[in-house]
């Protein structure tokens, strides 16, 4: 995959977007990959925690917005403990669903499924599912 890095990119208003939403200052990151040795939900995403930081500093935004390890991220904050800047990446996280969810954006297309299939998907997906309809 060909990433295109520019000076647009870094000072497009979705950075600004995500410091905003999650309180983060995503440029003191130094990518010691400590949040991503420590997520117990790493061996399922696509981009580990710290490559999430990563990718929000320099506005790859139709990346991050298309993967699917922001709906992985269970927001158990073992990323914020192990942090030495005390960056709270889980919240970086839950500012970038917030930004899809704003648009009516899910990765779990709740309307879509049976109703057997609801049955079976534990009841956070269920509330998180539901989220863009109370904001």
């Amino acid at each position: 995959m060909r990433i295109n890095i520019s000076q647009r990119k870094i000072k497009d208003p979705f950075v600004a977007k995500v410091q905003e939403l999650s309180g983060q200052n995503l440029l003191a990151c130094y990518q010691c990959g400590k949040c991503s040795a420590g997520c117990p939900a790493v061996s399922q995403m696509d981009i580990l925690p710290n490559q999430i930081i990563r990718y929000a500093q320099l506005g790859l935004k139709d990346e991050l917005l298309q993967s699917k390890s922001i709906w992985i991220c269970a927001s158990c904050m073992t990323c914020n403990a192990r942090c030495p800047k005390g960056i709270n990446i889980a919240e970086v996280i839950e500012a970038i669903r917030q930004i899809l969810l704003r648009k009516r954006e899910d990765y779990l297309k709740i309307e879509e499924l049976s109703d057997e299939e609801k049955t079976k998907l534990p009841p956070i997906a269920m509330v998180s599912s539901m989220r863009k309809f109370t904001s």
